[in-house]
């Protein structure tokens, strides 16, 4: 496999494309640092809604997806550790982004302030910028880097200094020239490449000779037990892992970038930059629609003809015999079967991955950077900042949080261990960001230790895993849940052992996010039809979700029926939509 002119045409272009869109919004971003973090608060739903999928559209996503399908023969089902996550977004959507919104925040750091008082509040929020905008989410972004380093080696023969190199000045040129808005207008272009790209190359790589077309791969003895949506019912143990963990705890329990309980992060930002109230409500709406509903199943389609091609590590090995041993783990199979696509569909697809790759890193680069400039430097460091000085720092920001990022991924070995990790990082602290809103006794001391127990728990369980005699043998459920249930409870205890905010601050903070249209504090407004937005988006985005998936096995009369439930869900959500936003 070989990329031809065309191909490296099509990917130079787009590398044209995106340093363009920097330079032509660079102007107005460097006015303010809201102009740069939040492009003036002027964004419409659907340019925001599509940003938040096609950061989420990282290039270690279709290799996660892929990781998930052939490890441990768990098949299809096994994304329910990703799917359940649809519950906490769809929690955002109803309950709280038109609070975040309303709040009138740069960060969603700012709510410490907010919500708390005193130098406990003012430290837990320099804590969280630096725990967050800079140890976390480098830790994320090199986990995008390590499925870039992968492709880069696949498709184009470099090495990972090689794409990292290309890429990442690519990526911090045009993010920290033009701050959120070429980030948000770069995500639209890289989101429509991305999906053409990952469906015409599913769509060819199911047709190839090997393959011999759809009805064949799912008829294929290879995938008999690894095509059902749900788990063996009559395997308890199983169930119990795949299915119930994520949708009874995991998806409340856990924070996760872009599933964060309750809002967060570049969620929480792209909210904050909206138009309005109803802007933000639908953004994250379409978000977890395209991304739970739409998007899966090219990358599922791919990873199970993949264990066609390539039905094992050794297999991977022999294809790949120059790569690293440690890079070989079943997130490479996502790669390796784009070897298999022509001229100019291998161009269209490599930038596809290079632009979901560049997608995620610029939203976090410019989140991160939003968090040292407002939450650290202006807040501690220096709070009569001129605006360029803010922006400045923000740029300078950037480029550092590439470079550190680039450095870890060198360390991580496949995907799925960089999504345990994260899993493990916040596990534990979902409920209180969920409740901090209307628990009126939560305090900056519950969420520091929420902070400080998960964060020690993960770090002892991947130092321990990395042992070659471990102090302790747990499998990844296990570790899961252990570390929800310590760090659940020690916030919990702590929380109610220390005094709660005065009336005088929580009064302010109330009549900031919770007054209704007339004027009054009403923290349960419409309460009774959230709920019921809640179930009835929740049911109707799953059921798009096997809809597709029944049309692709030619399940017909299923497809239908879940098609059915989705139009039932829509027409329900029409007729309450007032109440709802």
């Amino acid at each position: 496999m070989q990329l031809e002119y065309i191909d490296w045409i099509i990917v130079i272009l787009f590398f044209i494309l995106s340093i363009s869109i920097g330079i032509i919004t660079s102007k107005k971003a460097s006015s303010s640092a809201e102009d740069f973090f939040l492009s003036g608060r002027k964004m419409p739903w659907w340019l925001l809604g599509v940003s938040m999928v096609a950061t989420t559209f990282a290039a270690d996503t279709p290799g996660l997806v892929t990781n998930i399908v052939r490890e441990d023969g768990s098949g299809v089902y096994g994304n329910w550790v990703w799917w359940s996550m649809l519950l906490t977004g769809m929690l955002t959507v109803f309950f709280y982004a038109k609070l975040w919104r309303k709040s009138g925040m740069t960060t969603d750091l700012e709510f410490y302030e907010l919500r708390y008082s005193g130098k406990s509040a003012s430290y837990l929020r320099g804590f969280r910028a630096v725990y967050l905008g800079v140890v976390f989410n480098v830790i994320t972004m090199a986990g995008v880097c390590l499925a870039g380093n992968k492709i880069g080696h696949v498709l184009f023969g470099l090495a990972p200094y090689q794409t990292l190199l290309i890429a990442g000045v690519v990526t911090v040129i045009y993010s920290s020239l033009g701050g959120l808005k070429s980030v948000l207008l770069t995500d639209f272009f890289q989101f429509i490449i991305a999906m053409v790209g990952s469906i015409w190359a599913t769509v060819y790589i199911v047709n190839l000779p090997e393959i011999g077309g759809i009805d064949k791969l799912i008829s294929n003895p290879i995938l008999t037990d690894k095509l059902s949506f749900f788990p063996d019912f009559e395997n308890t143990e199983l169930l119990i892992t795949i299915l119930i963990i994520p949708l009874a705890v995991q998806w409340w329990s856990v924070w996760y970038p872009g599933a964060e309980p309750g809002g967060g992060g570049y969620i929480a930002q792209r909210m904050l930059a909206a138009k309005d109230e109803k802007n933000a409500t639908w953004a994250v709406l379409f978000f977890n629609f395209a991304h739970y509903a739409l998007r899966p199943w090219p990358w599922i389609i791919v990873g199970l003809a993949s264990l066609v091609m390539f039905p094992n590590l050794e297999a991977l090995q022999t294809a790949f015999p120059n790569l690293t041993e440690n890079y070989i783990g079943h997130d490479l199979a996502y790669s390796a079967m784009l070897t298999f696509l022509p001229v100019g569909l291998l161009g269209l697809v490599a930038t596809s991955l290079i632009a979901a790759f560049m997608s995620t890193l610029s939203t976090q680069l410019n989140w991160g950077a939003s968090y040292i400039v407002n939450d650290i430097y202006k807040r501690f460091i220096n709070q009569s900042s001129t605006p360029q000085q803010d922006v400045n720092v923000g740029r300078i920001s950037t480029a550092l949080l590439m470079i550190m990022a680039g450095f870890l991924s060198l360390i991580y070995d496949n995907a799925k261990e960089v999504f345990d990790l994260m899993l493990l990082i916040g596990a534990g602290t979902g409920l209180l960001f969920i409740l901090r809103w209307f628990w009126t006794k939560i305090n900056p001391y519950s969420e520091i230790a929420a902070m400080s127990i998960s964060f020690c728990i993960a770090i002892f369980f991947f130092i321990n895993a990395k042992l070659e005699q471990p102090l302790i043998t747990l499998s990844g459920n296990e570790k899961l849940l252990w570390s929800i249930f310590i760090t659940t409870l020690g916030w919990i205890f702590i929380t109610l052992i220390t005094k709660p905010e005065s009336n005088q601050v929580l009064n302010k903070f109330e009549s900031l996010v919770f007054t209704d249209k007339n004027g009054v504090i009403n923290k349960y407004e419409n309460f009774g039809f959230k709920i019921i937005a809640f179930i009835t988006a929740t049911i109707g985005v799953y059921a798009t979700l096997f809809a597709i998936g029944n049309t692709i096995y030619g399940e017909t009369f299923l497809a239908f029926v879940c098609f059915s439930i989705f139009l039932i869900c829509l027409t329900i959500l029409i007729l309450i939509r007032k109440k709802i936003v």
